[in-house]
């Protein structure tokens, strides 16, 4: 490749790692992020700007060799924000990458765009079929970036299940938490169900092999997830495990907590939106065949070795919360609300 990779969201969970192993790869890099590079580094070039700013994104795409489009919202935003955020910015990053004739462009979406499908393995074929503000961005923005296909641009889609790694901190610092202090942790039902994820490494392994990857592999849209998993009960007992307290994972019953949990978070006491509260009740994987079959594909991490893996980083370098921290990233620990409370039943 010929000039810089551009990464949008570069001070991200993913977009972070994902600069520091483009840069390990000997490659220049331009990050572009709201926030400052938390620290200077050879080969890369840092640009504080919003995605939405169709000058700036302009600017940090000229002479570029591929852009990785990070940039993106929680589903814990509000829901205007979600749809500015991920779809307009999407829009800036993929028109201003068009018009600089950036050749290679990879853009971030999730397995959230197909709602709550009930086809399991779903596939890339299976509709977008979104249910809330989150899942509606992500399946508008991949419109927009199917647009950009359809008009002769090279443009990589790609699907992650919920990542997993180093940094990492949301909702799953609450299961951390509750480990580290001996207690219990609840799941809805028998907590059954089998839910995939993905390890960092192998999202960033992804990124890296598309880049590389000649155009008839690359300008296509992949599912990304774990090939090894098991259910909710199994990978959370595995970190009450590893927190060394003979703490067990207790099944709550499933409506009854299911009505409590919604009505907590419609009025701003609970982080657990809808979407993954219904996430919880029914199998949630996807089909990483494709991936596999023309990517080269090949996880190395299970759900239990991303989980672990980002247990161990927690217990390691987790440090208060500064104050007034809100949870607006993965990188934060989300808010806990009446949850916080509910731990001393367990």
């Amino acid at each position: 490749m010929v000039g810089p990779i551009v990464v949008t969201g570069a001070g991200g969970m993913l977009g972070s790692h994902l600069v520091r192993r483009l840069l390990a790869d000997g490659h220049p890099v331009r990050g572009v992020d709201l926030r400052p590079a938390d620290a200077p580094a050879a080969g890369l070039d840092w640009i504080v700007a919003d995605v939405r700013d169709e000058r700036a994104m302009g600017a940090a795409l000229a002479g570029a060799a591929a852009v990785v489009n990070c940039a993106s919202a929680l589903p814990s935003y509000p829901a205007e924000q979600i749809r500015s955020i991920i779809v307009d910015g999407a829009r800036s990053v993929l028109g201003a990458a068009a018009a600089a004739r950036v050749p290679r462009l990879v853009h971030i979406s999730s397995t959230a765009v197909y709602g709550l499908p009930t086809v399991v393995p779903t596939t890339e074929e299976h509709p977008r079929e979104p249910v809330d503000a989150y899942s509606a961005a992500k399946a508008e923005a991949e419109e927009v970036a199917e647009k950009y296909r359809a008009d002769g641009h090279c443009v990589t889609i790609l699907r992650p299940k919920t990542f997993l790694g180093p940094g990492r901190m949301g909702l799953f610092a609450m299961l951390f938490e509750w480990a580290e202090e001996g207690r219990n942790f609840p799941v809805l039902g028998r907590g059954d169900v089998r839910v995939q994820m993905l390890a960092l490494e192998d999202l960033v392994d992804a990124v890296v092999a598309v880049l590389g990857a000649p155009r008839a592999v690359a300008d296509d849209t992949y599912n990304l997830a774990a090939a090894e998993f098991g259910t909710w009960r199994e990978d959370f007992q595995a970190v009450l495990d590893a927190a060394g307290h003979g703490k067990r994972v207790v099944g709550l019953p499933a409506r009854p907590a299911l009505a409590v949990l919604a009505g907590l978070q419609r009025i701003g006491l609970s982080p657990v939106y809808g979407r993954l509260l219904h996430k919880l009740m029914a199998d949630s994987y996807v089909s990483i065949d494709k991936a596999r079959d023309r990517l080269g594909f090949a996880p190395r991490l299970s759900n239990r070795d991303a989980i672990l893996r980002t247990y161990q980083w927690w217990r390691a370098e987790r440090t208060t919360a500064a104050p007034g921290a809100t949870g607006r990233t993965s990188r934060e620990p989300w808010r806990q609300g009446a949850l916080a409370v509910a731990k001393i039943f367990f």
